[in-house]
């Protein structure tokens, strides 16, 4: 049987993949959490190579016109929606964001409550929720853990979102690894 290496997905050794057939469910176990995922194309799994691979024949026989149009995407839909659910169970997520500008503070209020001091004449609040771990080393980086790839990055850009950094001085909230090309500024 040949494989296509966009079809073919690897297991990660401390996770463990059970196929239940008849009800069309991939349940992945890891050391984190446990996942489910439905399952609209048949998989074959080989657990003694760590492989999955997603075939072309589709579970259900009422297709409608866009999904028979589409049937190629859908499969491709699904080994990557496999691959986050794997990376979700094996590993935890974490996104950085550093606060550029002098003045530009972050500290604990409460349990789940962080200040933001970002120029404003006010201080801004922001609460997340107790699945999310946020650690806050220094007063300008902040270090976002979780188990969900959406959450994570989710929160990251609605706290970034209160200031978005600037072309002109290059103030703002960043992710560490964000460069900003400065635009250059009016000539007298």
């Amino acid at each position: 049987m040949k494989f296509f290496k966009k079809y073919t997905i690897k297991i990660p050794k401390d996770v463990e993949i059970i196929y239940f057939r008849k009800n069309k469910y991939l349940l992945i176990i890891g050391p984190l959490n446990k996942k489910i995922v439905k399952v609209d194309f048949e998989v074959f799994l080989c657990n003694q190579k760590k492989i999955i691979y997603v075939t072309k024949n589709f579970s259900t026989k009422n297709l409608n016109n866009f999904q028979k149009r589409n049937i190629k995407s859908l499969r491709k839909t699904l080994s990557a929606l496999i691959k986050h659910n794997l990376l979700e169970s094996s590993i935890l997520i974490n996104k950085k964001i550093k606060l550029v500008g002098v003045g530009y503070r972050v500290s604990y209020s409460n349990d789940n409550l962080i200040q933001f001091r970002l120029g404003f004449s006010h201080s801004i609040f922001y609460k997340f929720s107790k699945k999310i771990d946020i650690r806050i080393l220094k007063s300008n980086f902040i270090y976002i853990f979780g188990n969900s790839i959406a959450t994570v990055t989710q929160l990251a850009a609605s706290i970034r979102s209160h200031k978005k950094p600037e072309f002109y001085k290059g103030k703002g909230i960043l992710y560490f690894n964000e460069k900003i090309s400065l635009k250059q500024g009016k000539k007298i």
